[in-house]
């Protein structure tokens, strides 16, 4: 069983492309970098709406113990990093947390 962590983050449509691209460039890696035990993976999607982009991310830990080694006691806090901050418009303060209980995968 795994743990989704997912997070929601939104930004002007100016400020979208930019947002997206220090995601995958620094933010990401940086995470990738801490080497947390139990770290399996995260996943970004986007929703392009009249006036903001919202941007979600579901980051998937073995257990809710790897989360708290990533986040701390306060796990559900969220974690921005402070150029983030500078792009995003708001944001959600936490994190929901979510027992992944089955997985299908359509081939």
């Amino acid at each position: 069983m795994a743990i989704k962590r997912v997070w929601h983050g939104w930004t002007t449509p100016e400020n979208a492309d930019k947002y997206q691209s220090l995601l995958r460039n620094e933010v990401f890696p940086e995470i990738e970098a801490k080497n947390i035990p139990g770290y399996q993976s995260i996943v970004l999607m986007r929703r392009d709406m009249s006036d903001e982009v919202e941007f979600v991310t579901i980051m998937t830990f073995g257990t809710l113990q790897n989360v708290i080694e990533f986040q701390g006691e306060d796990y559900t806090r969220c974690y921005v990093p402070d150029a983030a901050q500078l792009l995003l418009k708001r944001w959600d303060r936490v994190s929901a947390h979510y027992e992944a209980i089955e997985f299908r995968e359509y081939k």
